[in-house]
């Protein structure tokens, strides 16, 4: 079994259990479930950067990043940088995250906030509406055509955008429909965890011009961003560069200088 299969095995025993202790009627009763959501697709569109900062304290192929970062001080300091949006990891076991890192960001910042969760059930969805995400991750490698339709209907219908993310294209091909917003192409392979930015530029022709080109992980110069952007892209995800710093805001301010 390989690193993704243990997550996802893991993920559905969770969400299980979840469900036995709050159902998702009881979610949409939360303050932020009522609450506007903010668009990062948009946001993108409109960037001359286009980075999505991250918040990650540990992974699976790093182990720590760095656990000491406050998640509002970290989130303040992406805002005043001027990125697009914000990933947030909530996963607790593989990555030390969790949904309470998702609502103190949203309760620092107004930029966007994309809940990076492997998301395997409709519940996961309605509980990052009510924890304050504007946007949710779908991952092609581990859903269903059926799922990616029904879990990405749900989240428009609850004003939520949607990021696909996709390694090739079998799951590039099963995965485009008009209830997505944004693709992502992730650079790392989930099962190996190696990466390379060529996985972006392969699958870039075949992504319709209709959706936002997201490329994802590995990308650490700004040589890499402008690269890419002549393939399409004009969103880059970028957690490890920032996080491992002493102060990711500063390290994000400096990214986005140099970029422009």
């Amino acid at each position: 079994m390989n690193i993704l299969d243990k997550i996802i095995a893991d993920k559905r025993k969770e969400v299980d259990i979840k469900k036995r202790l709050i159902s998702s009627r009881e979610f949409e009763k939360y303050p932020l479930f009522s609450s506007g959501t903010v668009s990062l697709a948009s946001a993108l569109r409109n960037s001359n950067s286009g980075i999505i900062a991250e918040h990650k304290r540990r992974s699976p192929s790093k182990d720590v990043i760095h656990q000491g970062h406050n998640v509002q001080d970290v989130a303040n300091g992406y805002e005043n940088a001027g990125v697009c949006g914000m990933s947030v990891l909530t996963d607790a076991k593989y990555f030390g995250g969790s949904l309470d890192d998702l609502v103190l960001a949203r309760a620092a910042v107004k930029m966007p906030l994309l809940r990076k969760e492997f998301i395997v059930d409709e519940y996961q969805i309605i509980e990052a509406k009510a924890h304050g995400a504007d946007v949710i991750l779908l991952i092609a490698a581990v859903l269903s055509r059926k799922e990616i339709k029904s879990f990405s209907q749900l989240a428009k219908s609850l004003k939520l955008d949607v990021l696909l993310e996709v390694h090739n294209n079998e799951e590039l091909d099963k995965s485009l429909m008009p209830s997505l917003d944004m693709l992502g192409v992730n650079n790392r392979n989930l099962k190996t965890f190696e990466v390379s930015t060529n996985v972006s530029k392969t699958l870039s022709e075949n992504i319709p011009a209709d959706f936002v080109k997201v490329s994802e992980s590995g990308i650490s110069s700004v040589e890499t961003i402008k690269d890419l952007q002549q393939y399409g892209y004009s969103g880059f995800l970028i957690g490890e560069n920032f996080m491992k710093t002493e102060d990711p805001g500063k390290s994000a301010v400096e990214f986005i200088n140099h970029l422009k």
